[in-house]
């Protein structure tokens, strides 16, 4: 029996159960290897995140967001009876990639593009750092 080492277990680390489900999600999406993807910077406040997906169509792709987590999901309708292949190299199936966020990242907006999909994430200069808490009486 092997025991997990639990990483926020600190007392100065409250609520941090999420996170810790945000790591696990993490690791398990960068286990996935289709379809292959870029994370590029575009300066100090922006990214892009292209993935090859060649032969689908806007319809055939959904881009949701869950909390922190955005998923890029590809669904394809199965090839017809009268299609015969010599060779079949094109991956034919579906997909659903994750990526969870840092807090701040908004998506800007998503393009096709050559086979590749571009999902631009922003984070916005105007947040400000250190926020004061109102203190009432009663």
């Amino acid at each position: 029996m092997t025991t997990r080492t639990v990483l926020f277990d600190s007392p100065f680390l409250l609520g941090f159960d999420q996170t810790r489900a945000l790591i696990d999600r993490a690791a398990k999406a960068a286990a996935e290897s289709y379809p292959p993807y870029n994370v590029e910077q575009l300066g100090d406040n922006a990214v892009r995140i292209s993935l090859a997906v060649a032969g689908f169509s806007p319809d055939d792709l959904a881009i949701t967001i869950e909390g922190r987590q955005l998923t890029i999901a590809g669904k394809r309708e199965a090839a017809s009876p009268d299609q015969a292949f010599l060779h079949r190299g094109i991956a034919a199936r579906g997909f659903v990639r994750s990526f969870v966020l840092a807090d701040g990242l908004e998506v800007e907006g998503a393009r096709l593009e050559h086979g590749l999909l571009h999902v631009e994430l922003v984070r916005p200069e105007n947040l400000e750092p250190i926020r004061r808490i109102p203190i009432s009486v009663g």
